[in-house]
């Protein structure tokens, strides 16, 4: 039988539930972990843990919207992703991971030999945790590095952090996808941006939406696409202050140019698939916790991440095809 999925959203864990997906783990017969939302105690947590370190099948593993919950699971998962070699993508989208959560995942991030797409968006990371990450964007030749980043709704980064990304990514030689919405990113680190998207050869979405920006960084963007060749296919500007006409002018010259460069690269089957449209709409963006909550929201009282999980049952498939291996809003 080939591995299948375990997915569930929004519930509280029974103690028998949690060993099904641990013997799932075990006995290599999951290709995609989610649990979503879910509440479980910080012994079973160790559990599922322990099963994704002995799994050799499990490529994507979700613990979106609080799961790991503080710095005992955080550990936990490092000593996991420490043994694991299978994992591909890895979501952790709303955990209140801080700076000291980061610093203590990197090393099992950084050298996991398998991981190209990670979920960092609503974290609460700062500029000590933006600096882990530009590691894990290696320069050309270098070592293999992400080629996802989602780095959503993390307003506590300064400009400062923000341009350091700007230069790796633009130095990268895996990076395809790169998620920054609903981040006060502003104009001038949208410029440095350009500048990274007119250098960089694997880049292919930027996802800007709600970032603060102006027509004058829409501006820039378009002069990079009608000056420069680039891999660029979608930017996405919603909820800025752009004028539609310039959204309209920079997707009409992406759709120009998406067929140049077809052919020129062998692809990488284990690179995450492509995005043929250069449509600037978030719907077009591969499925994941895309958040619609108020620019520059602020955390407040106790820690709540912006998604908030719908009820799921348990889903059972086998035969699970890659193209299935991305987040899925239940």
């Amino acid at each position: 039988m080939l591995p299948g999925s375990i997915q569930i959203t929004g519930e509280a864990l029974s103690g028998a539930e949690v060993r099904d997906i641990c013997d799932g783990l075990r006995e290599n017969g999951v290709r995609l972990l989610s649990v979503r939302g879910c509440q479980l105690s910080d012994r079973d947590f160790g559990r599922v843990c322990r099963g994704v370190a002995d799994s050799r099948s499990l490529a994507q593993l979700n613990l979106n919207l609080g799961v790991v919950s503080g710095l005992v699971r955080t550990r936990q998962l490092a000593d996991a992703l420490e043994t694991n070699r299978s994992l591909q993508t890895l979501f952790l989208h709303g955990s209140p991971l801080l700076d000291a959560g980061l610093v203590t995942l990197n090393a099992a991030l950084t050298s996991h030999p398998s991981l190209v797409s990670l979920d960092l968006g609503d974290c609460l990371l700062g500029d000590q945790a933006l600096g882990l990450v530009c590691g894990m964007l290696p320069p050309d030749g270098a070592k293999s590095g992400l080629r996802e980043l989602t780095l959503s709704a993390n307003p506590g980064i300064s400009t400062k952090g923000w341009a350091r990304l700007a230069v790796a990514v633009a130095h990268s030689s895996q990076l395809r996808v790169l998620n920054l919405d609903y981040n006060p990113l502003g104009d001038q680190i949208a410029g440095m941006l350009a500048v990274a998207v007119a250098s960089s050869r694997t880049l292919e979405v930027l996802d800007l939406e709600g970032t603060g920006l102006s027509n004058h960084a829409a501006q820039v963007f378009l002069d990079m696409v009608q000056s420069y060749p680039t891999s660029l296919r979608v930017l996405v500007l919603a909820e800025n202050d752009i004028a539609p006409e310039l959204q309209q002018q920079i997707s009409d010259l992406l759709s120009e140019g998406e067929g140049e460069g077809e052919g020129e690269e062998e692809e990488d089957p284990g690179a995450p698939p492509t995005h043929p449209s250069p449509a600037y709409s978030s719907d077009m963006l591969p499925p994941r916790e895309k958040q619609h909550h108020p620019h520059h929201q602020q955390h407040a009282g106790p820690w709540i991440p912006y998604s908030n999980p719908a009820p799921h049952v348990v889903m059972l498939t086998s035969g699970l095809d890659d193209s299935l291996l991305s987040e899925t809003e239940m």
